[in-house]
């Protein structure tokens, strides 16, 4: 029997991202209109057989424009995942394996970083990169590098504590070969799980910053575009910011839910 016959969660958590991604790709099949192409005489149309979603201000395709918008949203939080795990996966290893003063010396920035609010950190390094799809993929990743490092550096120094990983150590193994072969694959499941996190933290965040209008190019399909764009018409058409609203929740639900299923059981007490 598979992993995903044998746990329901993550037969439905594959399910839900596997489908968002199928329809992301297929975008220029899947979607019945040009996602940018305006019809004023269109405005706020309701949901319908010709547009599935409705219409927004300007007269484009919902539903279009959330189909193509995935493409856009999840590329930028993949991006912006892989930014914040390469470096703090690295930072973790070395100051949980290493310790003394290197580990006092990393995790000292790391918990200055971490005394901003995220956002507020991804916001300035924003302003300074300036705006763009790769800028926001930039700051909001390097915002996340200080909480996956603490996370790796905290599973490093439980790993270290297990019986044979002390014993490599006593006969001379090197510290690279001990973190290869003993402490990576110990602590390979709950970072795994941590990582399903940190990448629904990117899609928020990246989400929010596109929302603020610092993702450059505003006629975009990108959700969090479109949830500003459904602030203007909400009370008239719902339809425009609920449909990349529901698709944000269901994308985030779905990798929260896989982390969840891959994530360790409790130990027994």
């Amino acid at each position: 029997m598979s992993a995903a016959a044998r746990n329901p969660r993550l037969a439905v958590a594959l399910g839900v991202l596997g489908l968002i991604a199928l329809v992301s790709l297929g975008a220029p099949w899947i979607a019945s209109h040009d996602p940018r192409a305006a019809e004023p005489e269109n405005q706020l149309l309701e949901p319908s057989g010709e547009y599935l979603f409705g219409t927004d201000l300007l007269g484009r395709d919902v539903f279009s424009r959330v189909v193509y918008g995935g493409r856009r949203t999840l590329g930028v939080a993949l991006l912006t995942a892989g930014i914040t795990l390469a470096p703090g996966i690295a930072i973790g290893l070395v100051a949980g394996y290493a310790g003394r003063w290197l580990d006092w010396a990393l995790m000292s920035v790391m918990d200055a970083l971490l005394a901003f609010p995220s956002l507020l950190l991804a916001l300035a390094l924003v302003t300074v990169f300036g705006s763009g799809v790769v800028q926001i993929a930039f700051a909001v990743g390097i915002a996340g590098i200080p909480a996956y490092a603490r996370v790796v550096r905290a599973a490093v120094l439980e790993a270290r504590a297990v019986p044979y990983v002390e014993a490599a150590r006593a006969i001379g193994a090197r510290p690279a070969g001990i973190l290869a072969r003993h402490v990576v694959p110990a602590i390979a499941t709950p970072l795994l799980s941590f990582a399903g996190v940190t990448l629904s933290w990117a899609i928020l965040n990246s989400a929010a910053l596109m929302f603020l209008g610092y993702g450059g190019d505003v006629a975009a399909p990108d959700w969090g575009v479109m949830l500003a764009d459904g602030r203007e018409s909400f009370r008239t058409g719902p339809w425009v910011a609920v449909a990349p609203g529901v698709a944000l929740s269901l994308t985030v639900f779905a990798i929260n839910l896989l982390g969840n299923s891959v994530a360790p059981p409790p130990a027994n007490r």
